[in-house]
């Protein structure tokens, strides 16, 4: 995902050929994305219940920029939700289907993003999330570049999982960020039955415990630039090579599920600055991200075979 925010000027840094800094301008859903399913899972409404969490400073949400998600799991049958409560036993009790796409705390809610980046959500309520993925809910993971990936660190690590909090680009920037089966950056796998290729759009990396099993990973010649602030890239910026580090994984917990993603837009529909650039499954060049969500959500929910 890029955020579209104006990035401080780069004294004295010659840029590396094909760096793209971003605009400053707004990403919104895009209204015209294709949400159909051709072939749903479930009857319109009888399906799993599934809620995108609202409640913590998200930067993607149901009614927000997570619409078009939210549009096309609710056209494959789903009951799909917003909410805004804490994360408790209680609140978790009837959801099947649990998504938290790029949290922050409400010190980063200004958009002031600088280090440290504190824990999107209370050690009560990580605990209360592990609690109940081991008992039978499915979890989606979302942590974009920083400072989200830092923000969800707390709750990755309750599952073994460990993001960098970092902006993962190719060395020099260059190009769209394809996965692919041909290449084995895209790995075969239940949740990728059918796919061949699939984009993301920046984001972070993370590496992943034993037991997940990787379905993005990041090829040589890919760095997570580890800013102090979003967006200001100088020649203090400790730069980390990522190859062979995650952008997606997906692990079976107890009776439960969880899928872990190091970036956001891939899983949306987006329109960004002026020229309202086309980002997520609505890309030209991601044809295959639209089916992957869908086997995705699918597969959290139980209706795919767990491996």
């Amino acid at each position: 995902m890029r955020l579209f925010l104006l990035v401080a000027a780069l004294a004295g840094l010659a840029l590396p050929a094909g760096w793209a800094l971003p605009a400053a301008a707004q990403q919104l859903a895009d209204a015209k994305a294709d949400l159909i399913v051709a072939s749903p899972a479930f009857a319109a409404g009888s399906g799993p219940r599934l809620v995108i969490d609202g409640g913590h400073h998200n930067f993607h949400t149901e009614g927000g920029r997570f619409a078009p998600f939210a549009a096309v799991v609710r056209n494959d049958g789903f009951q799909v939700s917003g909410s805004t409560t804490p994360l408790t036993a209680g609140s978790l009790k009837d959801i099947k289907v649990l998504v938290i796409a790029n949290a922050l705390d409400a010190s980063n809610d200004n958009g002031a993003w600088t280090l440290p980046t504190p824990s999107a959500l209370k050690p009560e309520e990580i605990a209360a999330v592990k609690a109940w993925v081991e008992g039978g809910g499915g979890l989606l993971l979302i942590a974009d570049h920083m400072p989200f990936a830092g923000a969800a660190q707390d709750l990755a690590q309750a599952f073994g999982f460990s993001f960098s909090n970092g902006f993962v680009q190719r060395d020099p920037p260059q190009g769209p960020d394809i996965f692919s089966k041909a290449d084995g950056t895209l790995k075969a796998d239940i949740v990728t039955k059918d796919i061949h290729a699939l984009r993301t759009f920046t984001g972070s990396a993370f590496t992943a415990p034993a037991g997940a099993r990787p379905i993005l990973v990041l090829p040589k010649g890919y760095v997570s630039r580890e800013t102090k602030v979003a967006w200001e890239f100088d020649h203090d910026t400790t730069v980390v090579d990522v190859e062979g580090r995650l952008q997606g994984a997906v692990m079976a917990v107890g009776k439960g599920r969880i899928a872990v993603f190091g970036e956001a837009a891939m899983f949306s529909a987006q329109v960004a600055g002026p020229e309202k650039k086309r980002m997520g499954f609505n890309a030209p060049d991601a044809p295959g991200n639209k089916p992957f969500l869908l086997n995705l959500v699918r597969w959290l929910a139980g209706a795919l075979p767990a491996s």
